[in-house]
Formats: C-alpha cells, structure tokens, sequence
C-alpha cells in the first residue's frame, strides 16, 4: 500500500511539473491561450441570438467544451506518448517500479489541469457574454467537476492505448483523429440529442457532452436528451467504468510496448524528431 502511495504521489509530482513548463514560455502561453480566447470570440458573436429563448452561446458552450477536452485527452495524450517513446522516457519510465502507472498517472494529471485551465479561461468571460449561464447553482459547479474528472479519466487511457500501438507521432496523431472524429459524431456533442441512436451512450464521450449540459444547461432542456432527462447516475456509472477499465489495462499495454522498443529504433526515433525540428 506504501508502495501504490508512492507511485501516485511520483505521477501526481510529475503530471504538475509537466503542466507547468510550456507555460512559463511565451510560445507555450501563446498556444495555450489560443484555444480559449477563440472559442470566447466566437460566443460573444452569438450571444444576443436565441433558440426556445435560451441565448445561443449557451446552448453551444457545452459543445465546444466537449470537443475541445475529448480532443486533449485523445489526440494529445496519443501523440505526447508516441514523443516520449521516440526520444526513450518511456524506457526510463518502464525501468522505475510501478514506472508506467506512474507515467499514466502524471499525463492525466497534465491533461485534466490542462482541461480546468481552458474551462476557467472559457468558463469566467462567457459569465459575463451569454445570458442565462450567471443563473447556475452550487450544484451545476459541483457536477461540472466531477463531469469532467470522471471524463478525463476515462478518455485518456484510450489516448495512451492509441499512442501506445503507434511507431510514430504522426501516425499516433493520425489514427486518434480518426476516432475522435467518429465518437464526436457518434455522440451529438453538436446536434439534438434525443434522435441519436442507442449505441451512443455506449461512449465516454457521449456522457461528458451530456453531464456538461446537465451542468451548465437550463433544466427545461432535458427533453431534447436521449430519455428525456439528464440521468447524472447513469452518466457517473458509465465514466468510471471505462475510466477503471483503462487505468488497468493501459499500464500493462504501456508495458508491453516499452518491451518491444529497441534502442535502435528509439535512436531512429529520436534522429526523425529532430530533423523535423
């Protein structure tokens, strides 16, 4: 048990440190700060339009969170692991004990302060652009957190996975696209929700589009969700499956790829990387 502390307070140490350092650069913050300051100018140009007298701002906001935060822990999560066995700190990690869990546990931490900084830098300014969001209550916030904790633990070990299985970054950055472009679909992160088909729900990605709407969303608009209410049981069930099915499985993936990276192709790796720079 001792042991377990250890690892998790080492990833915890990690994860916090990694977060730290592209920011405290100017071209880090700049491309930080990208993301938010667009997604807030495109808010405040809908913000006096509504729909079922709801400020269309509002009602797109949950959307584009979902999107943007599926997007970090899939195809940012995929293409740093694809980096980090290239130039061999996943060797260095499979060396440590308890490496991987480590290291899995240090990019979930990343990846969620990652996540709270966007939706802070999101979150305060559209208080002030779109009608309606000031109205949320104590209980909104709280759903928003563990909505997006429980998400983030589910969507990033899927991210390692495809990272893992992935001899290049470019190739790790092409395939998680893929299915983040079909799970985005599939879940109607961006279109009504109650015409989708059943097998959506079957998604982490469904469910954090659907918990960010149960929080930040007026109550009248659970109709329009599959089953005509916003169910935050059935949501919190079904992201901790998949966030406990990934955080078991991915360590041992991680393992069995760092196994099969020679130093030979880590070299290769690492002369590809910095011919690209």
């Amino acid at each position: 048990m001792k042991s377990l502390r250890n690892v998790i307070g080492l990833g915890l140490a990690r994860g916090w440190t990694e977060f730290w350092i592209p920011i405290l650069t100017w071209q880090g913050l700049l491309g930080a700060l990208f993301a938010p300051v667009s997604l807030v100018a495109i808010l405040w140009f809908f913000r006096e339009r509504q729909s079922e007298g709801v400020s269309l701002a509002l009602l797109m906001l949950p959307g584009f969170l979902s999107f943007q935060l599926a997007q970090e822990g899939l195809v940012g999560v995929a293409q740093k692991l694809a980096l980090d066995r290239e130039d061999g700190t996943l060797l260095r990690a499979k060396a440590l004990p308890q490496g991987m869990l480590a290291y899995l546990i240090a990019r979930v931490v990343v990846i969620v302060l990652s996540a709270l900084m966007n939706l802070m830098l999101v979150l305060i300014p559209v208080l002030f652009i779109a009608p309606g969001l000031v109205t949320i209550d104590g209980t909104g916030f709280i759903t928003l957190a563990w909505v997006f904790a429980l998400a983030f633990l589910a969507i990033t070990p899927i991210g390692a996975v495809i990272g893992a299985i992935m001899k290049s970054p470019a190739a790790a950055l092409g395939l998680s696209l893929l299915p983040m472009g079909a799970l985005v679909l599939a879940s109607g992160i961006f279109y009504p929700l109650a015409a989708l088909p059943v097998i959506s729900e079957i998604f982490p990605v469904y469910w954090l589009g659907h918990g960010l709407r149960s929080a930040l969303l007026p109550e009248m608009l659970a109709t329009l969700e599959i089953g005509g209410s916003w169910r935050p049981l059935e949501t919190a069930l079904v992201l901790a499956a998949w966030a406990t099915g990934g955080l078991l499985l991915a360590p041992g993936i991680l393992r069995r790829m760092a196994r099969r990276t020679s130093g030979s192709e880590m070299e290769a790796g690492r002369r590809r990387y910095t011919q690209s720079g």
